[in-house]
């Protein structure tokens, strides 16, 4: 193997429950308005039209335990609690019937959105990036295995903000389900092991400010607490 002009970045490894190894981190996607309520309150048709996706890098995740710094150039930042996929397998064009093969396991976490950004975007047409994929734009619980709590197709999924329930809803909820979703998405992309998949986030996203705490939990899957700084 070739050198390399300076050392390259350490992976990004998320906490499993229950054991001591790591999950290696090597793409992050993301299910736009998967829950009709959420599509709605955005000023879109909930009804089932193809999905859609757009990506985080791997080092935007937010590891367990740590605060979430509020990002500059925005003054208008929300909170989206979503489940989160973590995949062991992959590859292109998988059938829904062979999807659930692919799961490693489940999370619970938050896809911060920059919405002044965004919404900016959206009138000049442009990429949402910016809006998106910016630093600890994603805080993760630690990954529950499927072998141990097997495959969640409902169960609460809430976010409290300084302890009042904000968004609140049901994974049964989802517009596209878990196995549609890595079968759709893995006809634009080959995917792998490693990596992560946002499935939509119900209803009641809003913003956040420095001193919030933010409480996130799925049902008999995980949770995730930490502070905006």
């Amino acid at each position: 193997m070739s050198a390399t002009v300076f050392p390259p970045s350490p992976p990004v490894l998320l906490p499993v429950t229950g054991i001591q190894n790591c999950f290696p981190v090597r793409r992050v996607y993301c299910v736009g308005r998967n829950y009709a309520a959420h599509a709605v309150e955005m000023g879109h048709d909930p009804s089932r039209e193809a999905p859609f996706f757009f990506q985080k890098n791997a080092d935007n995740l937010l590891l367990p335990g740590l605060p979430f710094p509020y990002p500059g150039l925005s003054k208008n930042v929300h909170h989206e609690v979503e489940c989160y996929v973590a995949l062991k397998s992959g590859g292109a064009d998988i059938p829904v019937s062979e999807a659930l093969d692919c799961i490693y396991g489940y999370g619970v976490s938050v896809d911060f959105t920059r919405r002044d950004i965004q919404d900016e975007a959206k009138k000049k047409s442009r990429p949402w990036e910016m809006a998106k994929a910016f630093e600890h734009s994603a805080p993760v619980s630690a990954i529950a295995r499927a072998e141990d709590i097997g495959h969640p197709f409902e169960g609460t999924i809430v976010l409290s903000r300084n302890g009042v329930d904000v968004q609140h809803g049901n994974l049964n909820q989802m517009i596209w389900k878990v196995p549609e979703i890595i079968a759709a998405l893995s006809e634009y992309v080959t995917l792998a092991p490693g990596d992560i998949i946002l499935t939509g986030t119900p209803s009641g996203v809003g913003p956040v400010t420095r001193g919030d705490r933010i409480s996130c939990a799925i049902k008999s899957v995980a949770q995730l607490a930490f502070d905006v700084i």
